[in-house]
């Protein structure tokens, strides 16, 4: 079952874009980091994790990339350290985004970030936001959507795609479930009634199966 996505509201705690809003904000930045984009939107990487990205981390036969580090920019310098919630993880990549991975990877050495500035630097958020996307999400009309939003937009879109809540855990990163439904939980459908149906269903079934079996109307309960 599919899920409506809210609309972008500026100034919202979070703004979860659709696949065309991912690829207007893709094509609003500058070329080079048209990749980033699609790759926060759809992997869930946190902004630290995706730039501490390396080559090796890559496995493009299965389609899947290794998250086992993470930058931190601390006092102005750039430390690498574990994922957030010190596990690591593995996360599938969609066809659009193993090819872009492909790109970056082609001929680099194995050890070269994935994610750099345009003169092969490492990417600072500060720098980026100021310089990159701030111009971007003004452009594209996405006033309010920080990098991080591109981590809610993945959890929305898999979502809406019907995918279960551990999966969606697995692919975020988060300690538990739990916290995967407090965050989002309010964007999978209510199935309540769909539930209510079922267990309905199951009450007449088996209050028929009862009346045959005692020769009685099926509209009414067995004596029993």
């Amino acid at each position: 079952m599919g899920v409506k996505l809210p609309r972008i509201v500026p100034g919202s705690e979070r703004v979860f874009l659709t696949h065309a809003q991912v690829a207007s904000l893709a094509a609003a930045v500058p070329a080079h980091y048209a990749a980033l984009v699609r790759a926060l939107a759809y992997t869930g990487m946190r902004w630290g994790e995706a730039t501490a990205l390396r080559v090796r981390d890559v496995d493009l036969v299965r389609g899947r990339v290794d998250v086992s580090r993470s930058f931190a920019d601390i006092n102005g310098r750039l430390i690498e350290g574990t994922p957030k919630s010190h596990q690591a993880r593995t996360i599938p990549l969609l066809p659009t985004v193993r090819a872009d991975l492909a790109r970056l990877a082609s001929g680099a050495d194995r050890d070269a970030l994935l994610f750099t500035t345009p003169d092969g630097h490492r990417l600072r958020s500060s720098n980026f936001r100021q310089n990159v996307w701030l111009p971007a999400v003004r452009a594209a009309g996405f006033d309010g959507l920080t990098p991080h939003g591109l981590r809610h937009t993945a959890a929305s879109l898999y979502i809406a795609a019907g995918t279960p809540p551990k999966v969606v855990q697995r692919i975020l990163g988060h300690a538990s479930v739990a916290f995967t439904l407090d965050v989002y939980g309010h964007l999978y459908p209510d199935e309540m009634d769909i539930w209510a149906a079922r267990l309905d269903g199951q009450m007449w079934a088996e209050r028929g199966q009862h009346t045959e079996s005692a020769g009685g109307d099926p509209g009414t309960a067995s004596p029993e």
